[in-house]
């Protein structure tokens, strides 16, 4: 990579997160096709269709010789143009993957993780393209999350530019209350696929699954709280600032299922 590739200066690069387990990418042509979405929110094309990406992350799964793994695909401007303006860079992809076997420690998943809450906010759907998985959304994640680990917790929980409930550093948010799961409305964030996963585990199991505003004070009232994404599965949250909470029954059968599912061979997921 070009010290003056055009990526590393003005964060015109998009990417996704993907997990193999048993050898098999869970979704990954819907990673893809979300991938090639975000290009086209930032303004480039990519340069493969998605069935050639798709091919490309498994072989890259495959000649690592990885069954348990995350990938990385990335795609972002050259350093064929310097400047604001980069209509004439070439677009790159690059393609990553290595073991990781759990975001957080698997000690955590029985008694759930610490958040913060941070001081940056989502920004405004008017103010960046925050349907897109782009690098420069993250900046805001990384600053988050590293002053909630320079005081102790594992994350951070973000608020939108409202001050409305919008998810953690890296993944979608749920809380439960009275039995019904409740989960932000993703109007300034990304509608993460793992979290329309898990929408549709709990529909099957018959779970009411509420889609809204949700706001800070209901972080007081709720049953349980867990949060979803591709590194961070199924993970339960056991502390918000003061506030405790149990890891209860519908997040362990969520996980539970959601761990089931992407252990299925590829045939039986993709049906």
């Amino acid at each position: 990579m070009h010290v003056l590739t055009h990526g590393l200066h003005y964060a015109s690069s998009v990417f996704e997160g993907m997990r193999a387990y048993g050898g098999n990418i869970f979704e990954l042509t819907r990673h893809n096709e979300r991938l090639a979405n975000s290009a086209s929110l930032l303004g480039f094309s990519l340069p493969f269709t998605t069935a050639e990406l798709d091919k490309a992350c498994n072989d890259v799964v495959a000649a690592n010789g990885f069954m348990d793994a995350y990938v990385r695909p990335v795609a972002y401007r050259g350093s064929e143009q310097m400047g604001v303006s980069a209509q004439h860079s070439k677009i790159h992809i690059a393609i990553a993957s290595w073991e990781w076997p759990s975001y957080f420690s698997p000690e955590l998943r029985d008694k759930g993780i610490k958040l913060t809450i941070s001081k940056w906010r989502r920004p405004a759907p008017d103010t960046a393209p925050t349907a897109s998985k782009a690098a420069g959304l993250y900046m805001i994640c990384t600053l988050s999350k590293h002053a909630a680990e320079a005081e102790g917790w594992h994350d951070a929980l973000m608020m939108d530019y409202r001050g409305q409930l919008a998810e953690a550093t890296g993944a979608n948010l749920f809380l439960v209350k009275d039995g019904i799961i409740n989960t932000p409305t993703p109007d300034c964030f990304l509608n993460g696929i793992t979290r329309q996963t898990v929408m549709g585990l709990a529909a099957k199991r018959g779970f009411k699954v509420v889609e809204r505003a949700m706001f800070p004070e209901e972080l007081k009232t709720a049953d349980e709280i867990f949060i979803t994404g591709s590194a961070a599965e199924v993970t339960a949250i056991g502390q918000i600032s003061d506030m405790h909470y149990t890891v209860g029954p519908i997040t362990k059968q969520l996980r539970d299922d959601y761990e089931a599912l992407v252990r299925q061979p590829a045939k039986s997921v993709a049906a």
